[in-house]
């Protein structure tokens, strides 16, 4: 069958456009960086380029209070779960050219990314992050409250599942304008499904980690997050439901434009 046309407000259309530069940046590479800022790498993007240094040094635009966040969550034993710092640039990026208002974060951490969407909110805009580990984000909540947006960022801390179908009992189906998924890999098609009935037509749902570190490639048949990140690329390819651009930033990332 025939892929469904781009028919998503012209704010969305000029951002998928954009992302032209994203892709371009996503191939490039860097040195003396800590993995960190770029999280688990694609496989794609060689660890000791001097070009992964240059892309930083030249589009990095990290608020003081992000780069203090950051800096705590490297020294994390689980530090590497952050998203990466180009990836949750370009995000809040794509909140603000969307001029959203209400977000759904499905895997919160610490909050890195959380903080940096929060910021570009307007002071009516909300965050409903969504975690079920509350120690980690206690890292980050200080810092929220440091950089003003605290109250733009409402903490459920509940299976996700459970927090998407309360949203969804309580009306606010096709009221949010954007969704980011990074939680356990095994239920990202549920969480997709759902987020899909709470987006906007002309939202943006972006899926973190379609790459898992490249073993999508050829997923072990014991591997069940790969098996499932796998599935789900399969599926949102053939979804006549979305537009959808796979970018190499990060671990790969997927953002699907909901018709």
């Amino acid at each position: 069958s025939k892929m469904p046309l781009l028919s998503v407000p012209k704010e969305v259309a000029v951002g998928t456009a954009m992302l032209g530069i994203a892709f371009a940046t996503g191939m490039l590479a860097g040195k003396r960086y800590p993995s960190l800022i770029f999280g688990r790498p694609s496989g794609m993007i060689g660890r000791n380029s001097p070009l992964r240094q240059y892309i930083l040094d030249h589009s990095l635009r990290e608020h003081p209070i992000l780069k203090k966040l950051r800096l705590v969550t490297a020294d994390h034993p689980w530090g590497r779960m952050m998203v990466s710092c180009e990836q949750a640039q370009l995000m809040a990026n794509l909140v603000k050219l969307i001029k959203a208002k209400k977000v759904i974060e499905i895997g919160v951490f610490t909050g890195y990314n959380a903080l940096n969407m929060a910021l570009v909110l307007p002071d009516n805009g909300r965050v409903i992050a969504c975690d079920v580990n509350e120690d980690y984000a206690k890292i980050g909540k200080p810092l929220w409250k440091e950089a003003g947006v605290e109250h733009k960022i409402d903490l459920r801390i509940k299976p996700a599942i459970q927090t998407l179908d309360e949203l969804l009992a309580n009306g606010e189906a096709e009221t949010f304008d954007f969704a980011f998924i990074d939680a356990d890999k095994e239920s990202y098609n549920e969480y997709y499904e759902k987020c899909l009935r709470l987006i906007k037509k002309g939202g943006i749902i972006a899926i973190d980690n379609v790459f898992w570190n490249g073993k999508v490639l050829n997923p072990r048949k014991d591997d069940l997050a790969a098996q499932s990140i796998h599935s789900l690329n399969e599926k949102l390819l053939r979804d006549a439901r979305v537009n959808i651009s796979m970018l190499p930033v990060g671990d790969g990332v997927t953002l699907a434009f909901k018709l």
